[in-house]
């Protein structure tokens, strides 16, 4: 296993994150994210995107392993005092993802492009139903889907929103897209798809004006959106770190047997 040697120190602003953060700070020399060959990142799942952002932001993308001080902590480890990070850092287990991304122009015709880590998310705005019109590789699959929103999430967000709005839990290895729908009005039967993550896929928004809708990736939202496309971004790829029998294929694996 990779050793690393410069390490930096990222906690969420959270009190319980902030204490295990002064406890870790004492143990060992830090580095800025800028300087580091890897993270570690004190607090929950959404801290942990936020992280993951900033270092395509930053154009510094480096292993990060997580230590769970949040809710869920899907993306993270279980946090043990007691336990040397050193130890647990040359025994991890790393997995590698592929973010989305996503492209809106909006009604007045600006542009945004951003990307995703779990998912994008097509919104209505107001009390109106969205009226998409969903297109996959440049063809035109549902000429309508009248609904509260749609959603594309990769393997490792299918286990977030994507499960709560019904839709299927992807291997991190496989390699799909999950294209769910939320609240769907018509066709209210249809169940969504999956989708090989090579594929380009387009969301126009009906009615734009009358119906907004808006746009959210990950953390980042755009609103009065009139065309949204989305696809993998294999180029910017993101490492995670995991306690060696607890890494991430093994817990979204673990997920299709929850009842």
């Amino acid at each position: 296993m990779p050793e690393y040697s410069r390490l930096a120190l990222l906690a969420s602003p959270t009190e319980r994150a902030q204490e295990a953060c002064d406890a870790l700070q004492q143990q060992r020399e830090w580095v800025p994210l800028e300087q580091a060959d890897a993270a570690v990142v004190i607090g929950g799942d959404g801290f942990m995107l936020q992280t993951l952002h900033t270092m395509l932001d930053i154009d510094h993308v480096i292993p990060a392993f997580g230590l769970n001080l949040g809710t869920v902590g899907f993306l993270m480890n279980k946090y043990r005092s007691g336990r040397s990070l050193d130890e647990r850092l040359a025994k991890a287990t790393a997995v590698a993802i592929s973010p989305l991304r996503m492209t809106a122009m909006t009604n007045t015709g600006e542009m945004h492009s951003v990307c995703a880590i779990n998912e994008v998310s097509i919104l209505r705005e107001t009390r109106q139903t969205a009226k998409l019109e969903v297109s996959v590789n440049g063809k035109v699959r549902m000429p309508e889907l009248a609904c509260d929103g749609v959603l594309v999430a990769t393997p490792a967000g299918s286990t977030a929103y994507n499960l709560s709005a019904n839709g299927p839990i992807l291997p991190l290895s496989s390699n799909m897209l999950a294209l769910t729908p939320i609240s769907p009005f018509r066709p209210r039967r249809w169940r969504g798809a999956i989708l090989p993550d090579t594929y380009e896929i387009v969301f126009k928004a009906l009615e734009s004006v009358k119906r907004p809708v808006l746009v959210v990736a990950d953390q980042k939202e755009v609103r009065d959106v009139r065309e949204v496309r989305v696809k993998a971004w294999p180029e910017h790829r993101l490492t995670l770190l995991f306690d060696r029998g607890q890494s991430l294929e093994d817990r979204i694996f673990a997920e299709q047997f929850m009842v």
